[in-house]
């Protein structure tokens, strides 16, 4: 066999004083042949990011590695000294993390940043390195890349700046490029983008890749190998392909049976994973897995399971009991939809859109005097019956966060009308605390929208008084149902913010909308920053919440397979526009807009046999600029099938059947379905 190009045994990183050590890594090993792509994944806290982190020596202070070997090319890296390891970085090891904004320099212009390493380590002078700089942001496939050079990092979209990072990393024709979550809080196109630009740059610069990732579905389509780790060890490893088709782990199986997929039964009701991981200081003896595991058994809880074969084709697991899922185990099984049964005969009573605008101005000189507008909403309508959930998808800047604002009164309406259940926004406005008892908004990030000085009860408390639901001194029991209901025991009431889990935050935001009984809750991207796991059980405990109370949700996101999971209809944004509009069946079954397949296209399914037979819709450009009247179909320059007729006129949002409607020209077009068939996610799973 071919000598690993990495090679890491028995590593462990730890923190703390003796007496007091946090394990973060416990006795990992991996090895990485030249040229082999590897996924390595696991929930937030497992120990990922932190064993890539070791193996470039670039642990925060306090952090200290031991390991049996970790070696590089035949170099052991842990006695290299500095000035070694730096060069090593870049030139042998390079890495790109998951938030580009923070990685890249604020004040350096594009061409700068990149320049920077030409110039150290390879001696170019500054002509030769702009022109080496041209030459990688095109590899990249950044469109207008001469203009490009000399932007900032904040003038740049999240998908281009992600493309800039990649071009820093391999502007030294690294021989392993690792990629720490290099897809986290992008769009779905984009992120497909980004995994394929990763795929096709290892094979041509002949370079090995470690994935990170907690999604086992981004890794499906382009990885030969993957390592699951949990509690900081590696619990399961095998090719990409075994690994799917026959996982042995308990933990493996439970990540596959949490993801919301589009291949699946739409009355399927998702199974996340019970508990959360164990504290790096208070792991149990036996197999960490085992407090949050169904078929654990006695011996599980005292005795620490050791990585072994499953079979004599390297497929290794960490369990007393690997094999197929037991009875019980989260595998995914069919259950009846949540939709409350009265839906149906409150059809009438319904939240009605009709043709809303915002508009922003865009205000510049010292006299702050507009001189532009932004049109975020710029002519939408659409409908929510009572106790039913419309998804609304769409990239970042496609105007959905600011319509699920718009429907609350959070953002006012340039023009157009919203009534909630019969009544004008605006008359509910004008009445006291009559819009937010309609209803709420749960954000995106439970911590930045909860009072980090508060404890969790006395955030409850505080809106149950301000809005009289109970009476001064009353709250205390209300807090304890709120919490009772929302899945978190009354302990929850004396803790603050920061002491709970990503999951418990968004619980207890969740918890705080229901709080003063609305009927209709806006949920704006509440699952997107979650591990697969923790974002089943809030999908799940949304559903619950729906039966059990009636509600209506307004449902925001870009992850088409989280919305075909909980959304009755889908209403799909592009420009401020709504470009389609259907039921769940109806759009995922036969969507008519070109973009509705591209962003269909592009969300992964966890099979690799399917990943890799694909064909995904053309590279899109950006979104049109808010900012500029836009003719004709907003599509159109990333549109495949444009004509004169897109560039001139703009489609109307036209019905389709049943309630099906579509903006665009060419719908009816034979050649057009045809086509979008041939690539859609249907055609690679029949």
């Amino acid at each position: 066999m071919e000598a690993p190009l990495l090679d890491v045994r028995d590593l462990v990183v730890s923190y703390g004083a003796a007496g007091r050590e946090r394990r973060v890594v416990d006795q990992a090993s991996l090895a990485v042949a030249p040229g082999e792509s590897v996924g390595i994944v696991g929930e937030s806290g497992c120990g990922k990011s932190q064993t890539m982190l070791a193996v470039q020596r670039l642990l925060p202070p306090g952090g200290r590695i031991a390991a049996a070997r970790m070696s590089f090319a035949g170099l052991d890296l842990a006695t290299l000294d500095a000035e070694s390891m730096r060069r090593l970085r870049g030139t042998g090891i390079a890495y790109v993390s998951q938030d580009a904004l923070s990685a890249l320099n604020p004040v350096m212009t594009v061409s700068r940043q990149l320049a920077e390493p030409l110039i150290v380590e390879h001696g170019m002078g500054a002509a030769a390195a702009r022109i080496r700089c041209l030459e990688l942001l095109e590899q990249v496939g950044i469109p207008a890349a001469e203009a490009r050079l000399a932007s900032y990092p904040h003038q740049l979209s999240g998908g281009m700046r992600q493309r800039v990072l990649i071009a820093m990393a391999i502007s030294c024709r690294p021989r392993l490029l690792i990629a720490d979550e290099p897809t986290t809080a992008l769009d779905v196109t984009v992120q497909a983008q980004i995994i394929e630009l990763l795929d096709r740059l290892r094979r041509e610069l002949e370079m090995a890749l470690i994935l990170i990732s907690h999604d086992l579905g981004l890794v499906a389509g382009v990885t030969d190998r993957v390592a699951i780790m949990y509690a900081g060890k590696i619990v399961e490893t095998a090719s990409t392909a075994e690994v799917f088709a026959r996982p042995a782990h308990p933990y493996t199986q439970a990540l596959l049976a949490a993801i919301p997929r589009l291949d699946t039964s739409l009355g399927e009701r998702l199974s996340p994973i019970p508990g959360l991981p164990p504290d790096a200081a208070h792991r149990p003896p036996g197999c960490s897995f085992q407090p949050r595991c169904t078929r654990a058994a006695a011996r599980c809880a005292v005795d620490r399971p050791e990585l072994k074969p499953i079979d004599g084709a390297g497929h290794l697991a960490r369990c007393w009991i690997p094999g197929e899922p037991l009875p019980g185990s989260h595998v995914s099984t069919s259950a009846p939809s949540l939709a409350p049964a009265e839906s149906a005969r409150e059809a009438a009573a319904k939240i009605a859109v009709h043709q809303i605008r915002v508009h922003f101005p865009v205000r510049r000189g010292i006299l702050r005097r507009a001189s532009g507008v932004v049109r975020a909403v710029d002519g939408v309508s659409f409908e929510i019956a009572r106790g039913t959930t419309v998804g609304l998808v769409g990239e970042s800047g496609s105007g959905k966060s600011t319509t699920g604002r718009a429907l609350l009164g959070l953002a006012p309406l340039s023009a157009g009308r919203v009534d909630m259940f019969g009544v004008d926004i605006a008359t509910l406005a004008r009445s006291h605390d009559g819009l937010p008892r309609v209803g709420q908004l749960v954000f995106q990030d439970p911590y930045a929208s909860l009072n980090p000085r508060m404890t969790v009860g006395e955030t409850l408390r505080e809106v149950l008084e301000v809005h009289r639901i109970v009476p001064s001194g009353g709250a205390t029991p209300r807090v304890r149902d709120l919490l009772d209901a929302v899945g978190l025991g009354t302990r929850v009431a004396t803790q603050h913010p920061h002491r709970l889990s990503g999951g418990q935050r968004q619980r207890v935001a969740i918890a705080r909308a229901l709080a003063i009984e609305p009927q209709f809750v806006v949920c704006d991207e509440v699952v997107s920053a979650l591990d697969v796991s923790i974002q089943g059980q809030i999908i799940n405990l949304l559903q619950d919440l729906q039966r059990w109370k009636g509600l209506t949700y307004l449902f925001i996101s870009h992850d088409l397979s989280v919305v075909r999971h909980i959304s009755d209809r889908v209403v799909v944004m592009y420009g401020g526009k709504v470009i389609e509009n259907a039921s769940r069946a109806q759009l995922f079954d036969a969507p008519r807009h070109p973009y509705t397949h591209a962003l269909l296209s592009a969300v992964p399914i966890p099979d690799p046999h399917v990943e890799r037979r694909r064909r995904r819709g053309t590279a899109r450009l950006d979104s049109p600029d808010p900012t500029v009247a836009t003719q004709g179909c907003r599509y159109q320059r990333s549109c495949p099938f444009a004509t004169s007729e897109c560039s001139r006129d703009e489609p109307p949002l036209a019905d389709a059947g049943r309630g099906h409607e579509v903006a665009c020209h060419h719908w009816r077009s034979d050649a057009v379905r045809a086509a979008l068939s041939n690539m859609g996610w249907k055609a690679a799973v029949a």
